[in-house]
């Protein structure tokens, strides 16, 4: 589990998924004004290992 649990709004991080996934950028480059990677990765990780 994360510190960042509910920190960040969940469209807030979904647009930085797709950023990362649109921009192609490592996750440690996501611009200021988007979530940070920590909260970021976290959500695409648990997600991914989830199978969804």
């Amino acid at each position: 589990m994360s510190g960042h649990q509910g920190r960040y709004k969940l469209r807030e991080i979904v647009n930085s998924i797709f950023y990362q996934n649109r921009m192609g950028c490592q996750w440690a480059y996501l611009p200021h004004d988007l979530p940070p990677k920590s909260a970021t990765y976290c959500y695409f990780a648990r997600r991914r290992d989830d199978g969804r």
